[in-house]
């Protein structure tokens, strides 16, 4: 694995788009903040050509979609594909309602993605299977274990194939994938799942490594997932300490975790295993 992925997002800054829901947008763009990077939140289509020209990444979110910002995604996306900056896709709730997978599936057909990260379910819905959701949420059935792990990697590498984009999978343990190679991590808790947004920060999160090493973007979304899940570990370490902490107290030390991670503190706590 590359060396000197985060190193890279601190240094250079990247500037990263992003139209996402409303639900989270405060703790994305904060976590880009935390992770070295810059945000910009714009989806009025007015503006949003405009914006993504100025950035290196355009992260777009489908969380809570209405007409006005399906629009907005769309001329975004096209123009990040003009200037090859690096797109991601975070397709939340796909499969869960007509609009979202249709709109999902337009975005596969009209923009070209650098990386898409989803969990089981709503990748499942890509593909154009069975996949089936809760809320936003893998269905309990849509789930990375180590008894299914090498139908998941091989999943992971087939959608990747199909799409052209790095996949990650995420949850109990993550996969990482391009059509050729994947990783397994294995870093997080429990208790990030009781949090709403980490999944849309760390989509916030893959674009900005992504941006800072274009090169190496198996790499860089690889490591940006474990370095979300290692601060899941350390801020929930922080956690058992603090007698009155709960979920609201997580969140912050997540992102206060996210915000001292380094190439030496991510070494030292990754759990990642190339298949």
């Amino acid at each position: 694995m590359e060396k000197n992925i985060i190193k890279n997002v601190r240094e250079t800054v990247p500037l990263v788009h992003n139209i996402t829901n409303y639900v989270t947008v405060n703790d994305v763009a904060n976590i880009l903040l935390a992770c070295g990077g810059s945000p910009i939140m714009a989806d009025d289509a007015g503006e949003v050509v405009e914006i993504t020209s100025i950035c290196g990444g355009l992260n777009i979110n489908i969380g809570t979609l209405n007409g006005r910002t399906i629009e907005s995604m769309i001329l975004a996306g096209k123009r990040a594909n003009e200037l090859d900056h690096i797109t991601v896709l975070d397709p939340v709730g796909a499969g869960a309602s007509k609009l979202r997978t249709e709109t999902a599936m337009q975005l596969l057909k009209e923009v070209r993605f650098s990386v898409i990260r989803g969990n089981v379910s709503e990748l499942k819905t890509l593909w154009g299977g069975e996949g089936t959701t809760k809320g936003v949420d893998a269905d309990i059935a849509d789930r990375a274990t180590e008894e299914n792990l090498d139908d998941m990697m091989e999943f992971a590498k087939k959608l990747s194939k199909k799409t052209g984009a790095v996949i990650a999978m995420t949850g109990a343990i993550d996969v990482v994938a391009n059509e050729s190679k994947g990783y397994a991590i294995r870093n997080g808790n429990p208790l990030m799942s009781k949090i709403t947004g980490t999944g849309c920060m760390l989509s916030g999160v893959v674009a900005a490594y992504c941006v800072a090493n274009p090169k190496h973007l198996l790499d860089a979304t690889a490591v940006a997932v474990a370095a979300m899940g290692l601060s899941g570990e350390i801020g929930f370490e922080r956690l058992e300490k603090t007698a009155l902490g709960g979920t609201s107290s997580y969140r912050t030390y997540i992102i206060d975790a996210m915000s001292n991670m380094s190439d030496g503190i991510l070494q030292e706590g990754i759990k990642i295993e190339a298949r």
